[in-house]
């Protein structure tokens, strides 16, 4: 019996050394060059077979620029099906990217601490509109409706227009417009400065209410992050596209 019972010991250990010595190791041939972004410069190991695509994901974990708003140069711009092996990409290569964190897009509208407690305080205790929340009533009356607003229709649903929604102005008064990339399910959001290029679905939600006393118009908010606080705030949208507007970026399956 006890010769029996080390016979079953023998075994097991057998198979756990098997076991242990099948794990699998990577042995995929790889290249090291350097990520540059923001001036800054990371050191990267990644097998020569992969492509952009999956550079750009780990690009992201480095950096915080989702990878759906990178761009990867190098002898030109990268396309995301192509591998490194493709591109040529060589021991000590600098591979730039281009693109903008969340927070760098939040930054151009970012209200302060004290906008933030006093809205905050504000829609908790009063259920006032937005038009008349300090925060969005001080951006209403300083800039004023854009000359170049399109006309506001109230009471009206329209489809998006061929056409980039302009016209409207971001809580700094600087212009904005929409457009609406569907083959490539992005929304443009763009400024003087400079134009973002938003995944649809990385867009939380979409708020909006009429401007008081000018219903034609709405104040829509964009909810990049997971709170309210990380709305950028788009003034004096076309009342009747606002649904579209919705629909178009959250699908129509949501509820408002």
């Amino acid at each position: 019996m006890d010769d029996m019972l080390k016979n079953v010991k023998k075994c097991k250990s057998k198979d756990v050394t098997t076991n242990e010595s099948d794990s699998p190791i990577d042995t995929r041939q790889k290249v090291d060059f350097k990520v540059i972004f923001n001036k800054q410069k990371y050191d990267v190991t990644f097998p020569v077979e992969e492509t952009i695509a999956k550079l750009k994901s780990h690009i992201e974990t480095l950096t915080g620029v989702p990878s759906a708003m990178q761009k990867i140069m190098f002898k030109g711009l990268a396309k995301d099906e192509s591998t490194l092996n493709d591109l040529k990409v060589t021991n000590g290569a600098k591979v730039m990217v281009v693109g903008s964190t969340l927070n760098d897009v939040l930054s151009v509208s970012k209200p302060s601490e004290k906008e933030i407690k006093e809205a905050t305080t504000s829609s908790t205790s009063s259920k006032e509109p937005l038009s008349k929340l300090k925060e969005h009533k001080k951006v209403l009356d300083k800039y004023g409706k854009p000359d170049d607003a399109l006309p506001g229709v109230k009471n009206v649903k329209e489809p998006l227009p061929p056409t980039p929604i302009a016209g409207m102005c971001n809580k700094s008064g600087g212009k904005v417009r929409l457009t609406f990339k569907l083959e490539l399910d992005q929304v443009w959001i763009g400024t003087k400065e400079r134009t973002e290029k938003l995944p649809m679905n990385s867009i939380k939600a979409v708020h909006s209410e009429a401007i008081v006393g000018h219903e034609g118009y709405h104040i829509l908010g964009i909810q990049l992050g997971p709170t309210e606080a990380s709305n950028y705030w788009i003034y004096w949208v076309p009342a009747q596209y606002v649904d579209a507007i919705k629909d178009t970026i959250l699908g129509k399956w949501q509820l408002f």
